[in-house]
């Protein structure tokens, strides 16, 4: 299979940069591309530097739009989408091929994950130890095919690291992205993906560190109060709308851990 990185770059990122010397740095090599909806110098200056293709989205912009543009732009069989402020180890794309030539009729893949907070390296902390438990059923590989268990897991909220996934063409389709949810658009991505019948692979080793700091889109939309209500939508796809009022609640009080002062 082949595979590219799509950087989804948005305005003038001190941290691009790192993020496209991890994807250089791969043991084994794979196609990078950068698109933007927000072109300037710094962008273009960095795809010149790094002989990278750019594209520039003028259609639908906004997290959804944004992200299913970068995607449309690749190629491959194997798309993931990189967050520009995030950082990838050496060893994904190697792990994530491997695992693709053994894995039957796929889906997503993705992976565990670390966080850079403030320049260091957090490993564990509560929000990443309640979405490791709640990733544990899909650790054994028999595991990895049943949409019974896979529904389960995200019926109590969002464990999976967006940044972290590899999209399978084939059965992702053409926008994996549905426009109308900004904060929850990626829970909304694996529940419709859940539906499929195929395989979800969760890696369970941290392959990426996800960059949280106060100018990151995930900050940003974790302030919104927008975020409660489309939470809460996600939920009443599971369940009865009491239960669902009930988990939106504690839920949004598990992500507060998602802050730069942590």
């Amino acid at each position: 299979m082949t595979h590219t990185f799509a950087i989804c770059a948005y305005k003038e990122s001190s941290y691009l940069e790192a993020c496209i010397k991890s994807l250089r740095k791969q043991t084994v090599k794979s196609n990078i591309i950068i698109a933007t909806s927000t072109p300037n110098d710094l962008i273009r200056g960095l795809a010149e530097k790094y002989e990278l293709p750019l594209f520039i989205n003028e259609g639908e912009t906004g997290i959804t739009g944004d992200w299913n543009f970068a995607y449309s732009c690749a190629d491959t069989d194997l798309i993931t989408i990189a967050h520009q402020d995030d950082v990838y180890l050496p060893d994904y794309t190697e792990k994530l091929l491997k695992a693709m030539e053994k894995c039957k009729d796929p889906i997503i893949y993705f992976t565990d994950y670390a966080e850079l907070r403030n320049g260091r390296i957090v490993a564990s902390n509560k929000l990443l130890k309640i979405k490791r438990i709640m990733l544990l059923p899909l650790i054994p590989g028999f595991s990895r095919r049943s949409r019974f268990i896979r529904r389960r897991v995200l019926s109590m909220g969002n464990p999976i690291c967006c940044p972290s996934v590899t999209f399978y063409r084939e059965k992702c389709g053409e926008k994996p992205f549905d426009s109308g949810f900004k904060a929850s658009c990626d829970w909304q991505a694996w529940e419709k993906l859940s539906k499929l019948k195929g395989t979800f692979y969760y890696k369970a080793k941290p392959l990426m560190y996800h960059r949280i700091h106060e100018e990151s889109e995930t900050s940003h939309v974790l302030s919104d109060t927008g975020r409660t209500f489309e939470d809460l939508q996600m939920y009443e796809k599971f369940w009865p709308k009491p239960i669902a009022r009930f988990l939106a609640k504690k839920y949004s009080k598990s992500e507060e851990s998602n802050t730069v002062d942590e």
